[in-house]
């Protein structure tokens, strides 16, 4: 956990993206998967399983696209470095997937542990948007703009995740 959170604070400034992908993945599929799956251990699962799938196929396309680019088939101290680029997109999810398997080891109640992984993913967004103004050197009205759009992908997700428990 500490390991996200130094991360979410210390990444290149090309890796906010993949945070911002992969948490926005990561509650995606933790808003899906809370319906169908209830259990701590199998959603923690699943959505680590949905991130990491979704990292392979990025990594793949990113790479197939740098083939393109250069006009050679990437080595592989070359491919290693576009998946190294992109690890961002599951690094999301270790937060929320650790708030997951504390439910699921009883430290927190099952509902409580869904609801902290949510928390994580809203606080790695308002952090990320925060370090993406920051970057930009962008106006206060505009960072807080950013922001504000930034945790909005989250909200909304978190009321998909209400819309469908009711």
């Amino acid at each position: 956990m500490l390991t996200h959170v130094r991360r979410m604070f210390s990444t290149a400034p090309h890796e906010i993206a993949g945070l911002v992908y992969g948490t926005i993945v990561t509650m995606g599929a933790l808003a899906a998967g809370s319906q169908a799956e209830p259990d701590p251990w199998r959603l923690a699962v699943a959505v680590a399983a949905t991130v990491v799938v979704l990292w392979i196929a990025h990594v793949y396309s990113d790479a197939l696209a740098e083939t393109i680019a250069t006009g050679h088939r990437l080595d592989r101290a070359e491919f290693v470095d576009v998946a190294r680029r992109e690890l961002s997109i599951p690094l999301a999810a270790v937060g929320p997937v650790i708030a997951l398997s504390l439910g699921a080891l009883g430290v927190l109640r099952e509902s409580t542990a869904i609801w902290v992984a949510f928390g994580i993913g809203l606080a790695t967004l308002f952090i990320e948007g925060i370090r993406y103004a920051g970057v930009e050197h962008l106006s206060r009205p505009a960072k807080v703009l950013t922001v504000a759009l930034n945790v909005s992908l989250g909200l909304a997700i978190v009321a998909l995740k209400v819309a469908l428990s009711h």
